[in-house]
């Protein structure tokens, strides 16, 4: 059995463990950014082809061998417009997120870096690049991890203290591991709270992420035709979730993207949910790195 990936049907069961938000809020509710603007598939970063994966464009298919200039297009509007927009939305109403910035993105882009760390957010690694690691050697992944956390270093400050993939490799969560100060992983989706992981002497937290609050529902089936589709999807779970947590404290994850959020049409899911929820009470809108924090306070690692 793979301890770091196991298939673990019980999980915590009909007794999750209370996890003592901090002013006994019913519900922990976080916000990813996910920075991939120039780390994606294409023939400039020595890729066979251009990107045709979570595409917007009609019929898109890669292009061996040559630039997709529409593709690239798509994704340089999130970096050039989206991202800004959706970091004023947050920055009107003082509230933190956590960006999965994958290395190269920020390499290419260090004011989006900068912006996040003058900001306060959280900034954790999402790989080198938005490929799938299933494809590169262990040496190869170690690299990009290393490289990676050195780019957040760079540009913001600060180490990253969490790590989402995406796309993992049978490797990946062993790298982190041995990566200094590395405090969780997300590269999961099996549960609503936090949970340890451990293997020869060595623990890791995973804070599992979402795929369904995650505005990849714009592009895949069955998805979201409107931002008033998405805010409903939004206010749905945390209605849901809130009401749970009087008796069971819960944690809600949101996923978006510049290059799919930002558009105008879109952000307004997200202007009208962070105004649904600023006046409910019992809520925490926090960094993923102080779910990490928390956890590890209440749920001591194990030995």
């Amino acid at each position: 059995m793979d301890t770091w990936h196991p298939r673990d049907l019980k999980g915590y069961g009909r007794h999750p463990p209370d996890p003592q938000w901090p002013g006994g809020a019913r519900l922990a509710l976080q916000f990813v950014l996910n920075v991939e603007e120039g780390a994606e598939r294409t023939v400039l970063n020595g890729d066979a082809g251009s990107e045709d994966y979570l595409s917007e464009l009609p019929g898109a298919r890669q292009l061996l061998g040559r630039r997709s200039y529409s593709a690239e297009s798509h994704f340089d509007y999130g970096a050039r417009v989206g991202f800004w927009r959706i970091l004023r939305l947050f920055a009107e109403r003082g509230l933190p997120l956590t960006a999965f910035a994958a290395g190269r993105a920020l390499e290419l882009n260090p004011e989006a870096g900068a912006a996040l760390a003058e900001l306060s957010h959280e900034v954790a690694g999402h790989g080198y690049r938005w490929i799938d690691y299933r494809d590169l050697d262990e040496e190869t992944e170690r690299a990009h991890i290393e490289r990676t956390c050195r780019i957040i270093e760079e540009t913001t400050g600060t180490r990253p203290v969490g790590w989402y993939t995406g796309r993992v490799s049978p490797n990946t969560r062993r790298l982190l591991v041995e990566v200094r100060g590395m405090l969780y992983d997300s590269d999961a989706y099996d549960d609503e709270l936090p949970y340890w992981l451990k293997e020869g002497g060595r623990s890791h937290l995973v804070i599992p992420y979402t795929l369904l609050t995650n505005d990849i529902r714009y592009v895949v089936a069955p998805g979201c035709g409107t931002a008033a589709d998405f805010f409903g999807l939004l206010r749905d779970a945390f209605d849901l979730l809130r009401s749970e947590g009087q008796d069971r404290p819960r944690m809600m994850s949101v996923g978006l993207h510049s290059r799919i959020s930002g558009h105008p049409a879109r952000a307004a899911a997200i202007a009208r949910f962070l105004d649904y929820v600023a006046d409910r009470e019992g809520v925490w809108i926090c960094r993923r790195r102080e779910i990490a924090e928390r956890w590890t306070q209440l749920f001591l690692r194990p030995r």
